[in-house]
C-alpha cells in the first residue's frame, strides 16, 4: 500500500509517517516506481506506536516495541526492552499518582479550613451567609 492509504488506515497523516520514517521507526521501502511501499506489518507497527502514545508514552519510548515487532515477535511488548519500558512507565505513573494524592489532601485541608472560617464568620455575624454564585465580577444570588 502507498503512504496515503497507510496514513488513512492508521488514522494519522502522511507527514507523521514521514517523520516516523526519519526517526527510524517506520521502514522506508520503495517500489519500482519510487513510491513508498508499506504492508500490513507496517500498519501493525503504527497501531502499536499510536496505542502507546495514547497511553502517554513518548515517541522514543515506543522504539523497543517497534523493534520487537520488527524482530518477528507477534506482540511488540514481549521483548525484554519493551518490558523494561513498561516497568519504567508504571513507576512514573505511580509517582504521579502519589503527587496527585498529596495535592488532593492539601486541597481537602484548604477546603475544610475555608468552610470552618466561613462558619466562624457566620456565627460572629449571627446569621448564616446566603449562598452565592459568582460569575466573572458579578455576584448573583443563588436560586431558592
Amino acid at each position: 500500500m502507498r503512504i496515503g492509504e497507510l496514513a488513512r488506515r492508521a488514522g494519522t497523516t502522511t507527514r507523521t509517517l514521514r517523520y516516523y520514517e526519519s526517526r527510524g521507526l517506520l521502514p522506508a521501502r520503495r517500489s519500482g516506481n519510487g513510491y513508498r511501499a508499506y504492508g500490513e506489518d507496517d500498519l501493525r507497527l503504527l497501531q502499536q506506536i499510536r496505542l502507546l502514545q495514547d497511553f502517554g508514552f513518548g515517541l522514543e519510548e515506543t522504539r523497543p516495541f517497534v523493534e520487537c515487532l520488527q524482530a518477528g515477535h507477534p506482540e511488540g511488548d514481549t521483548c525484554p526492552a519493551s518490558l523494561e519500558v513498561y516497568r519504567r512507565k508504571l513507576a512514573e505513573l505511580d509517582e504521579c499518582i502519589e503527587r496527585l494524592r498529596a495535592v488532593r489532601a492539601q486541597v481537602g485541608e484548604q477546603l475544610a479550613r475555608a468552610e470552618w472560617s466561613r462558619s466562624e464568620l457566620a456565627d460572629a455575624a449571627g446569621t448564616a451567609p446566603s449562598p452565592r454564585c459568582e460569575l466573572a465580577h458579578e455576584r448573583v444570588p443563588a436560586p431558592g
